[in-house]
């Protein structure tokens, strides 16, 4: 009998190779979330060896958990920006976690922690197009944004200027854009069918950044909620809103910078400390 092939490692993010690390010595943020997660113990999933990226991407948005820590690697080397996204889910799983073992998070609470981590993504682009325009980041990440705006129906040009903005401000690119995640998953989940999504989008199309929509995976945040989110006394899905994220999100949106109202509150520095 063929023995089974042993659980994928599990390995702290010390124990990693991170790729691309040199560029994001432009983010002030990177080095206080990075070290976060090394004062935590974070612990990655590593994928048996010889299953490749695409097995590992599978894996990822299949099997992803919003209330622990899911992320699985390749191998045993990441990413800065993934080190980063990774840092923004451990800290809104702290700041708002589970209500109890075994318990659902509110389907806000999913939405707010992943447009956090994905919209610091744009943040990325905008720190790193003005700081390192040659790192493996920019490289990767840009052409995969033009893409999804040219699908769109967004002209070249039209994407460029874009991007100038962005790297203009670069913190007002990042609440922009969580804004515009977190409320199109939560309206897009109370959808009964394609017609009410198809309007969801159509309200959302002035945003600045709903060209960029589809880049992020909300088909999965919307599906996760749906299978695992909260329940009602009767079984339905419950979508309510939840008072304590409500209040959060109001509070970046009112916040003179996000970023440094979030370095604040979940990394505990100073206002402005960040340099966001």
């Amino acid at each position: 009998m063929i023995p089974a092939p042993p659980d994928p490692a599990l390995l702290t993010l010390g124990q990693l190779t991170i790729r691309d690390e040199r560029a994001f010595r432009h983010v002030p943020l990177y080095a206080p979330l990075k070290a976060r997660l090394i004062r935590d113990g974070a612990r990655f999933h590593i994928s048996r060896p010889g299953t490749g990226w695409q097995r590992a991407l599978f894996l990822n948005l299949s099997f992803w958990n919003a209330a622990a820590p899911s992320d699985i690697l390749e191998d045993a080397s990441i990413d800065a920006d993934v080190v980063a996204h990774a840092a923004w889910h451990h800290l809104a799983r702290a700041a708002f976690p589970a209500p109890a073992p075994g318990q659902p998070m509110s389907t806000d609470a999913l939405f707010f922690g992943e447009s956090i981590a994905s919209a610091f993504d744009l943040y990325l682009a905008g720190r790193l197009l003005r700081h390192a325009p040659g790192c493996g980041f920019v490289k990767s990440q840009i052409p995969a944004m033009a893409q999804v705006a040219g699908d769109a129906g967004t002209p070249r040009e039209e994407f460029g200027a874009l991007l100038a903005a962005v790297a203009e401000d670069p913190a007002r690119a990042f609440e922009d854009l969580r804004q515009l995640l977190f409320d199109a998953a939560a309206r897009l989940l109370t959808c009964g069918d394609a017609a009410a999504a198809e309007r969801v989008f159509a309200d959302l199309a002035p945003h600045r950044f709903s060209m960029l929509l589809h880049h992020y995976e909300l088909a999965t945040w919307v599906l996760y909620a749906r299978a695992y989110g909260p329940r009602a006394a009767d079984g339905q899905p419950d979508h309510r809103p939840d008072p304590a994220i409500r209040a959060a999100d109001q509070a970046l949106r009112d916040a003179p910078v996000s970023l440094d109202w979030l370095a604040a509150q979940w990394l505990g520095q100073a206002p402005g400390d960040g340099k966001a």
